[in-house]
């Protein structure tokens, strides 16, 4: 439940956010009063395909049993922390420039008078956030063995309630709470929550013997925090932690987080470079 809510509050504050921007643009232009039935109609759109994912992604489990439906939950748990390490790796590389590229699209779309093409784009932002959010769902869901719908119901309505209020108070700005500390705090925990999947991807192929656990268990810390628990199971959900874990998983674990901080790093050292060389100077 935990990290159902906190999916649904961390893609629903970036979802409003890009409508925010394309909103506020078309507001503040006399000719973008035009456009904004095709804002919500893009919305709108965005929201239906994302709808028809989750609708497929049903089908498919309804119609998966036994041993199919483990592995399409397996491929799922790991699809889910994949893409959830490169929507923070994503947000790195364009997060900054997103604003502009958003407005440069609307101030195209007004110079032609395409305003359909405002409705692609709020379609495309809209249902890529809703998209990754169905399957982000999914995969947690998997690795959680599945829980009740009234749970799923509540958490996710729990969510989007706590995106608008974060939205607001971002929007009003504030010391504590700005931009640059959310997306900072939320990749941190998005990043926890891809390893916790992929920890359970690769406990679940343990389980399949498809990989060898190595040794079983490396240690013991059930005394300090027991996964079983309801916190402890909270805290695995969220970041992988197991009490005793194999060494696979331990590796698996570390592996993970060597190459999400090394990319990091590499973004980090790339976004201080310089945009241009500079000129050499000829004149002798």
């Amino acid at each position: 439940m935990g990290n159902t809510l906190f999916i649904v509050w961390r893609e629903s504050v970036e979802g409003i956010l890009v409508v925010g921007i394309l909103y506020a643009w078309l507001k503040a232009h006399p000719e973008g009063a035009r456009g904004m039935r095709y804002l919500w109609g893009g919305v709108a759109a965005g929201l239906a395909l994302a709808g028809l994912l989750a609708l497929a992604m049903m089908g498919v489990y309804s119609s998966l049993s036994g041993d199919a439906l483990d592995y399409f939950q397996l491929g799922m748990m790991l699809a889910a922390a994949g893409l959830i390490t490169q929507m923070v790796f994503w947000m790195r590389k364009h997060g900054r420039a997103l604003k502009k590229e958003l407005e440069t699209g609307l101030e195209r779309a007004a110079d032609e008078a395409n305003w359909m093409g405002v409705a692609v784009i709020a379609m495309l932002a809209v249902g890529r956030e809703s998209a990754e959010t169905v399957i982000f769902l999914y995969g947690t869901g998997a690795e959680q063995h599945g829980m009740a719908f009234a749970q799923f119901l509540g958490a996710a309505l729990l969510g989007f309630a706590l995106a608008l209020l974060t939205f607001w108070l971002l929007v009003r700005g504030g010391r504590f709470l700005s931009w640059k500390n959310f997306f900072r705090i939320s990749e941190t925990l998005l990043l926890l929550l891809a390893a916790g999947l992929l920890v359970g991807g690769v406990e679940r192929m343990i389980g399949y013997d498809w990989i060898p656990a190595l040794a079983d268990p490396v240690w013991d810390t059930s005394f300090l925090l027991d996964d079983t628990t309801a916190i402890g199971n909270l805290i695995a959900a969220l970041t992988g932690y197991r009490a005793h874990p194999a060494l696979t998983l331990v590796l698996a674990y570390a592996a993970y987080w060597t190459l999400v901080l090394g990319g990091l790093a590499v973004s980090k050292t790339r976004a201080a470079l310089p945009l241009t060389k500079p000129k050499l100077n000829t004149e002798n």
